[in-house]
């Protein structure tokens, strides 16, 4: 897949519309976590680099259309031009009122050389996640050309995803860029074997990239609450343990297609197991069989671990998504973590993909995303596109 590349899109003077994704967690007037402003700096400090005149917009929260104080970008702006700061460029960010209008427009035209433009919450505007053409043109008129660099929303057909792409150059930004081009490794001839981990607590939310990922799989290993599912396909014991009934049809479907395709399609051999999860009671170790009717499964067990890591270490390209367990209760993670691990050892070895909200939480927290080859940023968008599915954001930059 081929996307437009935005060196072509600026030049010195070239106001570029900026599409970036500064969702952050706030608190108190301040970014608890800059990860994601970290993210897009490379787009932004190349564009600046070449005398671009930047206005960035961006979402925060849900305001579902309204005014929410709480959800103002103002503190992201701050943060961005400390970052910047530390880089030594010397631009300040400005914080607009609104993110279109007549009082936008005048500062975005008067901001200096060594000033770029921090739109307000796109998501203030009803327009924003109607794809409202109308809203779409307001910000089509701020710029010249267009850069997306906002991967996490680019599965939504929104005015600033979407929209806008139709009405000025459009062009893929290096945050986008670098995850397509990984994410495609997975999907597209990967390097053999393809190993996916694949966990979390429902398999209904994944149903879509399972069927597009176990014709092209080696192997497939479950983990997390959705391995219950399966096991009570089987008929086994599952006591407390978080089932999706109403998918058993589906997991028994997905065994059999896994079959059909020759996909090794892996499940825990042993589990932890506890008999309360708030507060988190004893824990102990159960075969796959062994989970007795009070039993909560909360973890995969110490010989699936083993034996999943020895399935990376010797994989030529992982993705992984979802936790092997409740790892944010810290008895009820050593399987997600010892998985992050084995990713992290394999980093010589394999392409390594991480995607999707609590994984990449998980891989954060180990503090091991820099011996990862790609931690996605966007948790659904990279399913989705490991889905097989159309993202319109992605669709409306393809060069022709």
């Amino acid at each position: 897949m081929k996307l437009r590349s935005m060196r072509d899109a600026a030049r010195a003077g070239t106001k570029v519309l900026v599409r970036v994704d500064f969702n952050v967690p706030l608190k108190d007037g301040r970014v608890l976590d800059d990860t994601r402003i970290r993210a897009a700096l490379p787009t932004i400090t190349e564009l600046l680099g070449r005398g671009a005149k930047l206005i960035l917009c961006s979402h925060l929260g849900r305001p579902k259309g309204e005014v929410l104080e709480q959800y103002r970008l103002a503190p992201v702006a701050k943060r961005l031009g400390e970052l910047l700061a530390e880089a030594g460029g010397g631009y300040e960010v400005l914080a607009a009122p609104d993110c279109v209008g007549p009082e936008v427009k005048a500062l975005v035209d008067g901001a200096a050389d060594n000033q770029l433009v921090l739109l307000e919450n796109l998501r203030f505007n009803p327009g924003e996640t109607e794809n409202d053409p109308d809203f779409a043109k307001a910000l089509a008129e701020l710029a010249d050309v267009y850069v997306s660099d906002a991967f996490g929303t680019v599965h939504r057909a929104h005015a600033s995803t979407e929209g806008v792409a139709h009405l000025l150059p459009a062009y893929a930004g290096r945050l986008v860029e670098k995850e397509v081009e990984s994410l495609a490794k997975v999907t597209h001839d990967p390097a053999r074997p393809l190993v996916i981990l694949m966990g979390g607590a429902k398999i209904s939310g994944k149903i879509e990239v399972l069927e597009n990922l176990l014709p092209l799989a080696d192997k497939v290993m479950i983990g997390g609450a959705m391995a219950n599912t399966y096991v009570k396909t089987m008929g086994l014991e599952t006591g407390r343990s978080l089932v999706e009934d109403d998918m058993l049809v589906t997991a028994r479907d997905l065994v059999a297609k896994a079959a059909a395709s020759e996909t090794n399609l892996m499940l825990p051999i042993d589990y932890t197991v506890t008999g309360s999860i708030d507060p988190p009671g004893e824990t102990r170790v159960v075969a796959h069989d062994a989970i007795g009717p009070e039993d909560i499964a909360v973890d995969i067990g110490p010989e699936t671990v083993k034996h999943y890591g020895l399935e990376i270490a010797g994989a030529g390209t992982v993705f992984w998504n979802g936790p092997m367990g409740i790892f944010e209760v810290e008895a009820f993670s050593h399987g997600t973590t010892a998985m992050a691990l084995a990713l992290a050892d394999a980093y010589g070895t394999a392409h390594t993909v991480v995607g999707g909200g609590e994984s990449v939480a998980a891989v954060n927290k180990a503090g091991l995303a820099d011996r990862i080859h790609h931690v996605s940023t966007g948790g659904g968008a990279s399913l989705e596109f490991v889905a097989g599915r159309e993202l319109p954001g992605i669709t409306v930059l393809r060069e022709d």
